[in-house]
């Protein structure tokens, strides 16, 4: 028994270590409890088979799946002062920032990108709501005005994919001032008469909602996504009642007049190609490539 017990069951557990599964190699639906196997999930644009529901999705990943072939520019933004609040709660800012930087292997909580969607040349910005909850801070502030002078400068329409939970807390009023500072830098493109294209994805709510996230020539919303400026339950513990069924989703909003269009994130791309080649003013999106007339007829030879 004791070579048994001493080497044997230590050799198995060995061979069938934890250690030699990754991690990520399952993800469970945060709305039916389904478990996806990570790879179907991907080719799914983290949507769940079972249950249609819209996960989150990181910004390249999501711009890789708009953007012709894949291919995209980001764009550098300036970055703002760190932690100029001195600004400390159970950790200090900074500290706070390595994490989300080191979990989400971005820079900060907005990615500004331009490429060609349907062969029209487009500005994105697309906010990350795995970085620290996708806050509104400076730097954010930042993208956002440099995605419109980018976009007024190559003269194309402005897309923002909106995420947050609000303005960041950790820089105060700094925060706030982002609020302002975007709605003068959109007033450029309505200026310059080009479009300005806001996909509401969940969850989009505070100061972002009060901002930036309201101001496009076409709204549009993923399916079931929260959209509001104070929660429902903050709302149901002020007024003491019960909101109505689906009170501030997309679809809630869309019936009562607050957006355009809801779209499912597996058409968005044929959907956001048709609208920027419309406002634009370009035919018709082309959807393959013919061969010429000649090469038809030495063929048929």
């Amino acid at each position: 028994m004791n070579w048994i017990s001493n080497y044997v069951r230590p050799r198995i557990n060995s061979l069938f270590s934890r250690r030699d599964v990754p991690e990520n190699l399952w993800t469970k639906c945060t709305e039916c409890g389904t478990m996806l196997f990570h790879r179907e999930l991907s080719q799914n644009i983290n949507v769940c088979p079972n249950c249609d529901h819209h996960m989150n999705i990181s910004p390249r990943d999501r711009l890789k799946n708009l953007f012709d072939d894949g291919k995209f520019f980001e764009l550098d933004v300036p970055k703002p002062i760190n932690d100029p609040l001195s600004f400390k709660d159970q950790k200090k800012y900074p500290e706070r920032m390595k994490s989300a930087q080191k979990k989400t292997e971005s820079e900060e909580a907005m990615v500004v990108a331009e490429g060609y969607m349907g062969r029209a040349r487009v500005v994105t910005a697309v906010q990350d709501f795995g970085f620290m909850g996708g806050s509104m801070g400076m730097y954010v502030g930042n993208a956002i005005i440099e995605a419109c002078k980018l976009a007024v400068e190559k003269k194309c329409p402005l897309i923002l994919f909106s995420a947050a939970g609000g303005a960041r807390m950790q820089e105060g009023i700094l925060s706030l001032m982002q609020m302002p500072r975007t709605t003068v830098a959109i007033q450029l493109l309505k200026e310059a008469k080009l479009p300005f294209i806001v996909v509401l994805t969940h969850p989009t709510t505070g100061g972002v909602t009060a901002s930036y996230a309201m101001l496009g020539d076409v709204q549009i919303a993923e399916p079931n996504a929260l959209i509001c400026f104070a929660g429902p339950r903050v709302i149901e513990q002020t007024i003491r009642e019960k909101l109505p069924e689906g009170f501030q989703r997309a679809e809630y909003l869309l019936d009562h007049g607050m957006l355009d269009r809801v779209i499912h994130r597996g058409h968005m791309k044929d959907e956001l190609i048709s609208l920027t080649r419309m406002l634009m003013g370009l035919p018709p999106a082309i959807k393959g490539d013919l061969p010429k007339p000649d090469e038809l007829e030495q063929g048929s030879k």
